[in-house]
């Protein structure tokens, strides 16, 4: 066996160096102790004669047996030989246990020998190990418990009293303790109460020694709980299966002793002699005595624990006593009542006070360890908790506080045991206290408020509220309720802010933010799906499979709130009209389609709110259906073990008797039935139960109507009651109880209706206690945020609305601090469970509290808002919540936008937030191109005509400040403003305001689309004619913060684009002057397709269609910007030309720069636009060309600028030619044939509309332009080889541009205009392409069958130029030309066979119109051109024919030179 190391009582005394012998080897050591001890007790008894002098008996004088005794240890102790632990302790503390025990000692011995025991006890000589130490721990028990001693003095007796506690205490507290049995611990606890309440009558001292005394020892036994094995769990296995305390065994019951001799001491208490417990204790001992310590069984079978049980060590049968005698405390103050005290209060609180703070001790140690034994647990889910109702509706705030306590640790240990119970208790006594109804005082409120906020704070509360009460068809809605009477409680109304509308904040807050912290640790799905019910199934059977698995009570819990809150629905349509009730309950699948009683009756059993009175008829209709309803609705009680007149109470609670008598017997016989089936013990069949109930209701309503003057006797209603019982009498003591019950108590045959909070009445009590049995299991919550959703949107709303009061009205920078931190959790939790309504709303409720949405009333805003604190909290707070949650924000953008626009007009934005926000990523390097980008809005441009812009940023304003004005000189600003405008300058820096803008990239689809409709409300709508300087700017900053957001949300451009296009068409339509906000709107919109084109090629034609407002502008504006337009236009172009590829797209671009063309200011960068596109036709397509070209045809035409534009804009025409040849090319080795084909036709038409083009520009008015046309012509027609171009195409290319253009230069040079100057080179030039062209195309054309007609065409050109006068006279080289020209072709079509006579009969036209031609132009030729043939012949078929040969002879050249020349011309 080890030895004990005696801890705490020695090592005070002897601070040794501890080695394996220390404790206690040197055996004398604890001798001498003892000896002092001994010496002590002697010495204080020899100062009294009665132990000082010897006895004499008989012949021998002796010594007294008590100082023989102790005189006797004093030899022994220095005589044993062996380990202390190993000698019997009875033996060295028998001697001071009976000088204790000796009814002859005075007070100071017998307070001496106490001290004596008390120190060895804490000597720790004592252990479990010690040999026979059971029976000395007893022995001290029993002595100390039956302590006497003479009273001498009063001071004495209470020291003796004292050293009484402090004994037993030290027995408890000793390691040894455990060997004491539940008997002793019992004794101890009751020696100590009877203490406590004989120092009612001594000093103060003794009386806070006494009640700390017994507070500790609760404590001491208590924790012991835990250590308890389990298995003695059950302490009578063998008795009934009922795990209720009902009785205690009288042998071992508190006080039994007392009460079998009407007195607290064990012999009779005589003045002289004393006790602690004298005749005077009466008071609450008496009471005590007579009302809980000796418990009759009311009517229920007891549970006593037998002798065994008692004798054996300590455990939770002790535990049992004393929690049950704790209660019983409680039990006895409200027995007891009133009574004629001089101070009710004082007594009222005392008692209760003692007795619930031992109460809750022993909850706070015992803990979750109740749980585990039934008999403890049954004592504080029924008669703990019943008395904690009764006493938390006390006026003592002290008694509710502690009260309060007590649930609170309740809840934190045993929650999952007390479900009904913790409801009742919210139900009945906190809201019913916290909302200052039924007459509770201030402090009541006060103290109830605070409890709840205690709950509050417990992270988990709510939520478990909520699924267990809230989401329970037979469950009241605490959560809902609790958290509208904190928003509530929180309001002021028509009163300053206090601490009660602080603390109810404070509770809000601790809900919200419980909510905001459980958002991080997950969630089954955040986007939690609609329930539905497909089906009927009964919903007072929903069950869940597994009540700890989240996966699985989760949805149950949310399809049980879906099916209560349609129930509740379907009472508010049931009290209006019962059959649509019904009908809509039948349509939502809470009742079946074709309805049966069970439902029915299950309907009015579970569902709160329904009208009472319409239930009560119902049920007493005489329809078979509604009695078959009646019957089943019946058979939902459980009146098990139930008094007659309680059962009756819960069952006329759920509704309203109905008055007619027919219909009370039909409710009643319902009744009578379903409880004789319960509760048969007494009556003998139904039948008596029914009239019994009858009497019952008779006997209520002559008890409690004012009208009934003469009331029923107790006499007369057992008279009445004779031979009911089946033809006997029912026992006396039965009807006398039930008679007084309801005469003291009326039954109320009215319920009440709604949702108050009702009282708790003794029947509800014990209807709560069968419910409790049959309830769901309690779902415990853990820290991840499952029901949060649901839970918020109940409460999001009120929440809100609270805070936002509460930081009205407070004056105090921490209230102001603790409102910002519930919006700031507000918003993070609807970010997070997506509730934007909700956060729509706490924006708007913030916007209003930043003072920059109210009208300025303030000479110097600036200032106002630096001063104010309140406003600067709440601006940082929107635009906190801006930043963080706008993903989540949807119409409270616009209230946001409204602050930003009002701190723009007052100039105290920084001038980043929207120049920078959309220019930072063009100051960076573009990777697709490898070189930036410049700024399109950069500082070269000209300024915006109209008013100058005020300055703006915060620098600018507060210079403004500073400035003396001219007119009015200002004072300098004192320090308190400047103070003001820094604090404004730093509220302004942590509001981020330009993040939202920049960071817009990173915000949800919605979010954005809704910021960007924001922007465009608050820039209205564009008036025609002119706005107010205010308004204009104003819509100038909404714009360039639509365009920032724009051009940082490229990826994402077609959410906006339309919105944008809209608001930016608006503008441009509506303007008719140039101003500010069209420059900016057409800038931007540039700017916009300039960044955006490389990135959105299925967005290119949209953006490039949107160009084509810019050619809507009223002429004046687009006058004004033109050139910046045009230097845009071309920048986009030069960036993007190759991401633009449809035809629509560049004929917007090309109109653009063709109205530059006649723009003095604008051509040059419209050209160079041009150019770049054209040039060596890197950025021609088919798609593009003909614009192209038509745009190069007006810059040629274009008189603005220099000839050598328009010589390059030819030069750009004639060069695309080779574009073409490349593309037929490519087309020919590329493609297969039919497309090749198809492609050539393409080009063809392409090539005929440059042709047409350039033929328009041969009729200049510019010689230089119009030669060079004429030239380039040539070119184009000439160098086609590379093109497959048709002979059709050809001949439309002859009617259209060649023969075309000759007449039209024709009639031009006949007009004699001024204008043209040189017309004759421009006529030889004409004259000479239509020769090279027919003759290079001479061979293909040949074939054609419409050749003669070509041909005829080409000879009547060359015979109106022979004949033509510029300036009135003929020209000579003209004519010249024409004869040498025509003699070619001549040559030239003789030598391929083509112009020969076929037949001699006439028949050959070309032959003879030739000839015909050819000699109205000079009749020489033919001679010359055939020299072999005999010109008469000719001549008499040409005269035959009616010809009219010229008289004008030409001379031609050599044969030698024309077919030089017809080579020439041909090649």
């Amino acid at each position: 066996m080890g030895r004990l190391k005696l801890q705490s009582g020695i090592k005070a005394i002897e601070e040794e160096p501890e080695d394996c012998d220390t404790t206690y080897s040197n055996k004398a050591t604890l001798a001498c102790m003892i000896n002092s001890e001994v010496g002590a007790v002697l010495a204080v008894m020899r100062r009294n004669v009665r132990w000082g002098g010897r006895y004499m008996s008989g012949d021998d004088q002796l010594e007294h047996s008590l100082i023989q005794s102790l005189k006797a240890l004093r030899k022994q102790i220095f005589l044993w030989q062996h380990q202390w632990h190993t000698i019997n302790p009875a033996v060295y503390l028998q001697p001071f246990l009976d000088v204790i025990r000796s009814d002859e000692t005075g007070a100071p011995i017998t307070g001496v020998a106490l001290s004596s025991v008390h120190k060895i006890l804490t000597l720790d000589v004592i252990d479990q190990n010690t040999v026979n130490v059971e029976d000395a721990m007893r022995l001290v028990v029993d002595a100390v418990t039956s302590c006497r001693f003479e009273v001498t003095d009063p001071a004495s007796e209470e020291v003796v009293l004292m050293k009484i506690l402090q004994v037993l205490l030290a027995c408890m507290k000793s390691k040894a303790s455990v060997m004491l049995s539940n008997q002793h611990v019992c004794t101890i606890v009751n020696t100590c109460f009877r203490i406590v309440h004989q120092a009612e009558k001594k000093g103060e001292l003794l009386q806070r020694i006494a009640c700390h005394s017994m507070h500790e020892l609760v404590r001491c036994i208590f924790s012991h709980l835990s250590n308890v094995d389990k298995e003695h769990a059950l302490v009578n296995k063998t008795g009934t299966a009922k795990q209720e305390l009902g009785g205690i065994n009288n042998d071992y019951a508190f006080g039994a002793k007392q009460a079998e001799n009407g007195n607290g001491s064990e012999y009779d208490g005589q003045a002289s002699s004393g006790s602690f417990a004298s005749n005077g204790s009466a008071g609450l001992v008496a009471t005590v005595r007579e009302e809980s310590i000796v418990v009759a069984g009311n009517g229920k079978e007891t549970v006593l624990y037998d002798l065994h049980l008692m004798t054996e060590l300590y455990g939770v049968p002790c535990m049992v006593e004393i929690f049950h005698f704790l209660c019983s405390l409680l039990n006895a103050v409200e027995h007891v009542g009133m009574g004629p005290r001089s101070n009710t209060l004082a007594y009222d609180e005392d008692v209760p006070l003692f007795a619930l703070g031992l109460i809750n001790s022993a909850i706070e140690l015992g803990g979750p360890s109740f749980r585990h034994h039934p008999m403890l647990l049954s004592l504080i889910q029924d008669e703990l908790f019943r008395n904690l109702m009764q006493f938390g509706l006390s006026m003592s705030p002290l008694v509710l506080s502690m009260v309060c306590s007590i649930v609170l640790n309740l809840y934190h240990h045993l929650r999952t045991e007390l479900k009904l119970q913790h409801e009742a208790f919210f139900s009945c006594v906190i809201l019913r206290l916290a909302q200052g109804k039924y007459g509770a005082s201030y402090q009541q409120q006060e103290v109830a408020m605070e409890a709840l906020v205690d709950f509050c704070r417990q992270k988990t509360f709510m939520v478990e509220m909520y699924a267990n009460l809230d989401c329970d068809i037979t469950c009241s809605n605490v959560f809902e309720d609790l958290a509208n009477l904190l928003s509530k409680s929180a309001f002021p109304v028509n009163c300053p802010l206090s601490a009660m509308h602080i603390l109810a904040l404070d509770g809000l807050i601790a809900v919200i933010q419980g909510m905001a912290e459980r958002i991080g640790n997950g969630s089954i799905n955040s986007e939690q799906l609609p329930v539905n019910l497909e089906e009927y199934t009964p919903f007072w059977l929903v069950k869940c499979d597994n009540y700890g698995d989240p996966g699985y009570w989760v949805p149950f819990v949310r399809r049980r709130k879906y099916i209560k809150r349609r129930l509740m629905i379907g009472a508010d349509h049931f009290n209006r009209d019962p059959k649509k009730g019904l009908e809509f309950l039948q349509g939502t699948h809470l009742l079946p389609d074709k309805l049966d009683p069970q439902s029915v009756a299950c309907f009015f059993r579970y569902t709160a709110g329904l009208d009472k009175n319409l239930v009560g008829d119902f049920l007493g209709n005489h329809d078979e259906f509604c009695v078959q309803v009646l019957h089943e609705f019946a058979g939902t009680f459980d009146f098990q073990d139930m008094n007659l007149d309680t059962a009756l109470r819960l069952f006329l609670e759920t509704f309203r008797l109905p008055g007619e008598s027919q219909k009370i017997q039909r409710v009643l016989e319902a009744f009578s039935e379903r409880y004789y089936e319960q509760s048969p013990q007494i009556l003998a069949n139904k039948d008596a139960a029914l009239l019994l109930s009858y009497s019952l209701i008779m006997l209520n309503t002559d008890q409690h109507n004012v009208q009934v003057k003469k009331k029923m006797t107790e006499e007369d209603f057992i008279r009445n009651n004779r031979h009911i019982n089946g033809g006997n009498d029912l026992p006396r003591e039965f009807l006398s109880e039930l008679y007084h019950s309801i005469c003291k108590n009326e039954i109320r045959t009215t319920p009440e209706q709604g949702f108050g909070y009702p009282e708790m009445t003794p029947s509800r009590w014990i209807d709560l206690m069968h419910k409790s049995k049959k309830t769901a299991p309690f779902i415990v919550a853990d820290s991840r945020a499952y029901l949060d959703h649901d839970m918020f949107a109940i409460m999001s709303g009120p929440t809100i609305a609270a805070i936002s009061v509460v930081f009205d009205h407070a004056e105090h920078e921490d209230v102001y601090q603790t409102c910002i931190d519930g919006f700031l959790a507000v918003a993070k939790i609807s970010a997070c469970h997506h509730l934007e309504d909700v956060l729509d709303d706490l924006v708007v409720s913030l916007c209003k509290f930043t003072t920059l949405l109210n009208p300025s009333s303030v000479d110097e805003p600036v200032l106002a808002f630096g001063d104010d604190t309140k406003a600067r909290m709440a601006t940082v707070t929107v635009f906190t919540i801006a930043n963080r949650y706008g993903d989540y924000i949807r119409t409270g953008w616009r209230n946001i936008l409204d602050c930003i626009l009002r701190l723009h007009k007052l100039g105290l934005l920084p001038a980043r937030v929207a120049s920078d926000v959309a220019d930072e990523s063009e100051l960076s390097p573009d990777p697709v191109h490898g070189k930036p980008i410049t700024n399109s809005l950069s500082s070269a441009h000209i300024q915006s005509i109209g008013t100058p812009r005020r300055s703006s940023g915060l620098m600018g304003r507060f210079s403004q400040l500073l400035s003396l004005d001219t007119e009015e000189p200002r004072s300098q600003p004192t320090e308190q403003q400047l103070a003001a405008h820094q604090r404004t300058l730093q509220t302004i820096q942590k509001c981020h305001i330009d993040s939202i803008f920049t960071e817009s990239k990173f915000l949800q689809a919605e979010s954005l689309l809704q910021l960007a409709r924001a922007l465009t409300w608050a820039a209205g709508l564009p008036q025609k004619g002119s706005s107010s300087p205010e308004d204009e700017d104003t819509a100038v900053f909404c714009l360039e913060l639509l365009i920032a957001i724009t051009l940082n949300n490229r990826d994402r451009i077609v959410l906006l684009w339309q919105g944008v296009y809209e608001h930016i068409a608006n503008i441009v339509q509506s303007t008719v002057m140039p101003c500010a906000l069209v420059e900016k709107a057409v800038f931007g919109l540039l700017r916009i397709c300039q960044r955006l084109l490389p990135y959105k090629e299925n967005l290119a034609d949209e953006l490039l269609r949107s160009l084509q407002l810019v050619l809507k502008l009223d002429a004046r504006v687009a006058d004004a910007y033109c050139e910046q337009i045009t230097q845009e236009v071309s920048r986009l172009v030069k960036a993007n030309a190759t991401h633009i590829r449809s035809q629509m797209g560049w004929r917007t671009i090309t109109s653009l720069l063709s109205i530059t063309a006649r723009h003095p200011e604008a051509s040059e960068a419209g050209f160079d636009a041009l150019l770049f596109i054209m040039s060596d036709g890197l950025h021609l397509l088919p798609a593009n060309y003909f614009l192209c070209v038509d745009a190069a045809r007006q810059f040629a035409e274009s008189r603005v600028g220099q000839a050598e534009r328009s010589v390059r804009a030819l030069d750009l025409m004639s060069g695309s030619v080779d574009c073409l040849a490349r593309w037929a090319h490519d087309a020919k080795e590329q493609m297969g044939e039919e497309y090749a084909a198809n492609m050539f036709q393409d080009i063809g038409d392409l090539w005929l509309r440059l042709v047409q083009g350039l033929r328009k520009v041969c009729l200049d008015q510019r010689e230089e332009v119009r030669n060079h046309a004429l030239l380039s012509l040539q070119k184009c027609l000439t160098g086609v080889d590379g093109i497959h171009i048709s002979h059709g195409l050809w001949l439309q290319c002859f009617d259209l541009v060649i023969f075309t253009m000759l007449d039209d230069l024709l009639e031009i040079a006949q007009a004699h205009q001024k204008d043209y100057r040189n017309m004759e080179g421009t006529l030889i030039l004409a004259m000479q392409l239509l020769s090279k062209v027919f003759l290079q195309l001479f061979h293909e054309l040949s074939q054609l069958t419409t050749f003669c007609k070509l041909w005829l065409g080409v000879l009547s050109r060359m015979e109106k130029y022979m004949k033509v006068k510029v300036r009135g006279k003929k020209s000579e080289k003209l004519q010249e030309l024409v004869l040498e020209l025509l003699k070619n072709t001549l040559l030239v079509m003789k030598n391929k066979g083509v112009l020969m006579q076929r037949s001699a009969l006439g028949g050959d036209s070309l032959w003879e119109l030739t000839w015909l031609h050819v000699n109205n132009i000079a009749p020489s030729l033919q001679s010359e051109v055939l020299p072999d043939q005999d010109p008469e012949q000719s001549l008499l078929k040409h005269g035959e024919t009616g010809g009219v040969v010229s008289g004008e002879m030409v001379s031609a050249p050599s044969n030698e030179t024309a077919t030089s020349e017809g080579a020439g011309a041909g090649g």
